[in-house]
């Protein structure tokens, strides 16, 4: 197979990595807990994290954020779609404003982030927020990078 085309199997299990780097696992943890704490939306936390998540190929965060999102009653359309969120017509202008600034940081490896999206992001949110918003997806992309190149098995799906 070529690269990047490999059957996916697991290497490592969400319980193995937590008993040999429970530090760093608390660690993220604790992050995510600061940006729950500060009393930004979760919903929106919830789409911005499986967002992300879509974008960095992670199916364990995937999988995860899916079944948060759908505890917490964000919309199967909103879900089923979030992969379309621009064509999609179905999320706020304040929603639409945290997913554009999620790919763009999402992307910082390719592209630098524009001022535009950083002002479009403060038409929307306070200062406070957009460092929150950041702190999430920043949080999220770790684990990305954890979950899906140690390729952790995806949770069981969860429908309320």
């Amino acid at each position: 197979m070529g690269e990047g085309q490999e059957n996916g199997a697991p290497h490592l299990s969400y319980e193995a990595f937590e008993a040999i780097a429970p530090e760093a696992k608390a660690a993220l943890l604790a992050l995510g807990k600061s940006v729950a704490d500060s009393g930004f939306d979760l919903a929106l936390t919830e789409l911005v994290k499986l967002r992300v998540s879509q974008i960095n190929g992670c199916a364990f965060c995937v999988q995860f954020h899916l079944n948060i999102a759908r505890r917490m009653h964000v919309g199967a359309a909103k879900l089923d779609l979030l992969t379309v969120w621009r064509e999609a017509g179905l999320f706020s202008a304040r929603e639409e404003a945290a997913l554009a600034w999620a790919e763009h940081l999402t992307a910082m490896a390719t592209a630098s982030v524009p001022d535009s999206a950083y002002a479009m992001l403060r038409a929307h949110f306070s200062e406070a927020e957009a460092v929150q918003l950041s702190v999430a997806i920043g949080n999220v992309t770790a684990w990305n990078r954890i979950a899906g190149g140690l390729r952790f098995p995806p949770p069981v799906a969860q429908y309320r």
